[in-house]
């Protein structure tokens, strides 16, 4: 039985600036955007990976959170503490000047980890932290 990674989920706080991330600096495609009411669902992948999408949502939509409950949400995803993800790359490199010229929250340049990892981090508009290590 094989068992793959189909979905993942981060939430965004704004829309066109979740685009202008995962479209525009890191080169995802676009492959679903709805709408209801004034809320959206992105899902975006990387090209080439049509079995491995990433869905940007709206955070606390949840009906059954309080609106206290959705404030400390929203305060967590800010400061990237809320959610996270590790993307991978063969030119870290060149993906961390890309994405750094394309204005994204540097939190750690690329190094050498203690752990046998060569990584770097951002946070993308929402605040959610996005790693990506260098594929051996």
């Amino acid at each position: 039985m094989d068992i793959t990674i189909h979905y993942t989920f981060l939430p965004h706080t704004d829309a066109e600036a979740a685009l202008g991330f995962y479209r525009d600096i890191l080169g995802f495609e676009v492959r679903n955007d709805v709408g209801y009411e004034d809320m959206r669902w992105i899902t975006v992948g990387p090209a080439g990976q049509p079995g491995t999408s990433i869905v940007l949502h709206p955070p606390a939509a949840d009906p059954g959170i309080t609106e206290d409950e959705r404030r400390t949400i929203l305060e967590l995803i800010t400061k990237g503490a809320y959610t996270g993800i590790t993307l991978a790359t063969d030119d870290l490199d060149g993906l961390f000047e890309k994405v750094q010229a394309g204005g994204a929250d540097v939190v750690q340049e690329p190094i050498d980890q203690d752990y046998g990892v060569r990584d770097c981090a951002f946070r993308d508009p929402a605040g959610n932290l996005i790693r990506i290590n260098q594929l051996t």
